[in-house]
């Protein structure tokens, strides 16, 4: 490959020729405040997601049953409140589509008397969410949606039954004659707090985030494959209170990264400054094997995103012992250095990160577990 760069040291750019015009490198110059978002109650989870003809929406799992979740929708330049939904000391929202039908379900964690958790669809006349299909989960806090050779899944994240943690976590299939969700395979977790799904080649890959199997938060935390029509175990990974995987991939290498939150003691108090660690898919020994360990704060969430040919990783640190009001930090792949840290954000009980575009400008999104702000970040490019 020939190219031609140009460096404007009048506009501070670099620019590239693409055959027809100087093209620039966009790369991540600053955070800035952009939006606060006051949500009904602290906000566990938000799902950014696009509807054709209609535009961009924020999906928020707000902890309070009473005033339920909210929808958002982007407007004018900002997030809107649009729909509010009933919900149950919400945790997580996932989007989906089939056969170019939009869903939503909900991660509901507590139930009136049973817990049921909750697909709506969207209306295209009425443009709402109205609810689909009522599935019973326990403690649930978290949905994953996939598809493999044209079959359509969802998997709970089945956290615990009453006080017991060492429960079965459910896949669905979705069964285009019936055209609901049927249970199509358990299986057995430990506190499970996050699933997710990744194909490398010809495979396809689940992974949960076991968080703690009744007594201690040190346990294992297992990756899947698909073979024979189901999942079978492909490696277990030593995990310290996981609570999120993140899954990406540069130029031809594939990463998983862990959000360690805590490390329960028997014999002293809680330790919530552990290491979370980066896993990168070893072609030689076909297993994930340890790439770089980066000291988190009960981290709780990961987002991988790429502004221009950068690519970048932020960390939901949520608490260190002894306060919620922490920094966020987002790092930078540089390659054999690994990530390193470029941006602190100042946060309070950060809980989840989502990265979106528009047309215009590029966005970071955190949630917060403690308190009812949201903030909506720009990601300031040059």
């Amino acid at each position: 490959e020939q190219g031609q760069l140009w460096l404007n040291s009048q506009k501070k750019g670099l620019f590239i020729c693409d055959g027809q015009s100087w093209r620039v490198l966009e790369r991540l110059d600053y955070v800035e405040d952009f939006q606060d978002i006051y949500t009904s109650s602290e906000t566990f989870d938000v799902e950014v997601f696009f509807i054709p003809s209609e535009g961009l929406f924020m999906a928020a799992a707000n902890k309070d049953s009473l005033s339920g979740s909210g929808v958002y929708k982007w407007t004018n330049g900002s997030f809107q409140l649009y729909q509010n939904i009933s919900t149950q000391e919400a945790r997580a929202w996932k989007h989906f589509t089939i056969d170019e039908k939009i869903f939503l379900v909900v991660a509901n964690s507590r139930g009136a008397e049973h817990e049921l958790s909750i697909i709506y669809k969207w209306n295209q006349r009425r443009k709402k969410f109205f609810r689909y299909q009522t599935l019973e989960t326990h403690g649930a806090l978290d949905w994953e949606a996939f598809q493999i050779y044209n079959h359509s899944f969802l998997v709970v994240a089945n956290h615990r039954r009453d006080s017991n943690h060492n429960i079965y976590s459910v896949i669905y299939w979705w069964n285009p004659q019936s055209k609901v969700f049927e249970v199509n395979q358990t299986l057995s977790t430990s506190g499970a707090y996050d699933w997710e799904f990744f194909t490398v080649g010809p495979y396809h890959f689940l992974v949960v985030a076991n968080t703690f199997d009744g007594q201690s938060t040190t346990i294992s935390s297992t990756i899947y494959v698909w073979m024979d029509g189901y999942f079978q175990t492909f490696q277990n990974i030593p995990t310290i209170g996981a609570t999120d995987w993140e899954t990406f991939k540069i130029d031809n290498r594939f990463f998983l990264v862990v959000a360690n939150s805590q490390k329960i003691s028997d014999l002293g108090p809680s330790s919530y400054s552990i290491n979370s660690t980066v896993y990168e898919l070893s072609t030689l020994t076909n297993s994930f094997i340890r790439f770089q360990e980066i000291l988190t704060h009960s981290a709780v969430d990961w987002e991988f995103f790429t502004v221009g040919d950068e690519r970048f990783l932020v960390v939901a640190n949520s608490y260190d012992g002894s306060s919620y009001s922490l920094t966020s930090v987002i790092y930078r792949w540089q390659g054999y250095e690994g990530f390193v840290p470029v941006h602190n954000l100042p946060t309070f009980g950060c809980r989840d990160w989502e990265h979106f575009s528009t047309d215009q400008n590029s966005f970071l999104i955190y949630s917060s577990a403690t308190s009812r702000l949201s903030k909506v970040f720009k990601l300031k490019t040059y």
